[in-house]
């Protein structure tokens, strides 16, 4: 944050069951039950059971507000998808008058697949050398860290509010309070490639 043209970007994947209720916690009587269930879907739903998304805190520093960036997948994460992930953020960046992000994320196979980490090479070396778009700084977590990401609790929070306890959401209504709880723009999904699903 001493770098005021550059942005902080904490990232993570999430999914966000339409099936399987959120943990909650209350006080109550010790007689007192309470019980969420999983719900079950119609026979052949076609919806998914989940939803795959990548998720961006974005900490510009003081004034400004942190923001958040979300893209939601079909299918599940994959290194393709990230690379195009990080794509839409450098331009997006760029936009807000950043030189460079700072990212930080865990050990997920798809941050740190040899197809990643060639694109990011190959990423700031175009932008050096003029391209439009921002510098990508990863930092890694250390292994087996949520709690060292800024982010993780944010999800938690989303999952409890956007949750329905007594009826099963749609793909799309599910997405829908998800972008209007983190008061974000719906964006294109990103589609997953054939050859790896």
């Amino acid at each position: 944050m001493a770098h005021p043209p550059w942005a902080l970007g904490c990232g993570d994947a999430v999914w966000w069951s339409r099936r399987a209720p959120p943990n909650h916690h209350r006080w109550t009587d010790a007689e007192a039950k309470s019980t969420l269930q999983e719900l079950t879907p119609p026979a052949g739903d076609p919806e998914p059971q989940a939803l795959a998304c990548y998720g961006l805190l974005v900490r510009l520093g003081p004034p400004q507000a942190d923001a958040r960036w979300l893209r939601c997948v079909a299918g599940r994460p994959v290194s393709a998808r990230t690379s195009e992930l990080l794509a839409w953020c450098s331009i997006h960046r760029v936009a807000h008058g950043c030189a460079a992000l700072r990212l930080i994320w865990d050990h997920a196979s798809w941050h740190r697949s040899h197809a990643v980490q060639r694109w990011i090479r190959q990423r700031n070396r175009q932008v050096k050398q003029g391209a439009v778009g921002v510098r990508l700084v990863v930092c890694s977590l250390p292994s087996t860290s949520p709690g060292l990401n800024p982010i993780e609790p944010q999800w938690v929070h989303g999952k409890r509010a956007v949750s329905e306890a007594d009826r099963l959401l749609r793909a799309d209504e599910l997405e829908a309070r998800v972008c209007a709880y983190y008061n974000c723009e719906r964006e294109a999904h990103l589609v997953m490639p054939k050859k790896v699903a």
